[in-house]
């Protein structure tokens, strides 16, 4: 029997998180860069075989793909933008004190917890051009005169796919920011106020500040999360209509769902690529201003 004191103890204790994580994460990630090199289309399962940068080649010269990135790009700069400025608001609403207030704060979570597959069918039918919810209320409203496909026009497609992503994302910044605004002592608040700085003084002056390393913290964790999301984007639109809301995830989704898995994964590694140089540069500059600040 191990003895408690003994030096191989903690690495027992850390073995079945490090097993997993091994067989769930860095396995895949391995098999994903090995799959990269090769002609992997189970189309074609007596062709496969390495065939060296052919994949990467064929991705830089893909105009698909650089759609796409552009996609994403928009994608995550309007969703997560836009999550945090309404996120941030409800927050502060959410922190005043008001009858009923846990019960909202508890109703406001609804869009984060609905999974995402169901999101994308729900809105997919407040969207619909015959008798969605959205062009009923529009038309009764007198703002239109006929109902609109939002879906099916490559114009309003794509900011339909955002609203949405918007609605879904809105309560984890409200969450994250909520409590660490709960988190500033009021001694900062009363100091605003012997030193006669008015409301927007104390918000860009003493909230701010106080919630810059949320604030890098959440922001970073959603632009992952936002370029990575398929669920959302694929049942509401499926990419379409001709690639207007098709981001560089569900182009990977769609290239693996026709079975060509070395382009697949390529196009896999690419985002990752992409996705660890936007986190390292951020990441450079939040160190950067904390030690500012210090």
């Amino acid at each position: 029997m191990i003895k408690r004191n003994s030096s191989i103890w903690p690495y027992l204790l850390v073995a079945p998180a490090l097993i997993v994580v091994l067989t769930v994460v860095f396995i895949p990630v391995i098999n994903a860069i090995l799959m990269s090199f090769q002609n992997y289309d189970l189309r074609r399962p007596g062709r496969i075989g390495f065939n060296d940068f052919k994949n990467y080649v064929d991705v830089i010269r893909d105009p698909l793909f650089w759609s796409a990135l552009w996609k994403t790009i928009v994608w995550v700069v309007a969703g997560v933008g836009l999550q945090f400025v309404f996120g941030f608001i409800l927050a502060l609403l959410l922190n005043k004190k008001f009858p009923g207030r846990g019960v909202v704060r508890s109703l406001s979570l609804i869009p984060w917890v609905t999974p995402g597959v169901l999101i994308g069918l729900m809105w997919r039918w407040i969207f619909d051009g015959n008798y969605g919810v959205l062009n009923d209320l529009l038309l009764r409203l007198g703002l239109i005169q006929e109902s609109l496909p939002f879906l099916a026009r490559e114009a309003s497609a794509f900011p339909a796919v955002i609203l949405t992503i918007v609605w879904q994302g809105i309560p984890f910044f409200a969450l994250m920011l909520l409590a660490g605004l709960q988190g500033i002592p009021e001694e900062l608040y009363n100091a605003a106020d012997v030193d006669g700085a008015n409301g927007i003084q104390k918000f860009f002056l003493g909230t701010v500040p106080s919630l810059k390393s949320v604030i890098y913290v959440t922001t970073l964790l959603r632009i992952i999360w936002v370029a990575n999301s398929v669920d959302v984007i694929f049942n509401l639109a499926e990419g379409g209509p001709a690639y207007a809301t098709q981001t560089l995830s569900v182009y990977i989704f769609n290239k693996g769902n026709s079975l060509n898995l070395g382009y697949a994964a390529t196009l896999s590694i690419m985002l990752t690529l992409v996705l660890a140089t936007v986190a390292v540069r951020y990441l450079k500059t939040m160190f950067r201003n904390q030690e500012g600040k210090a």
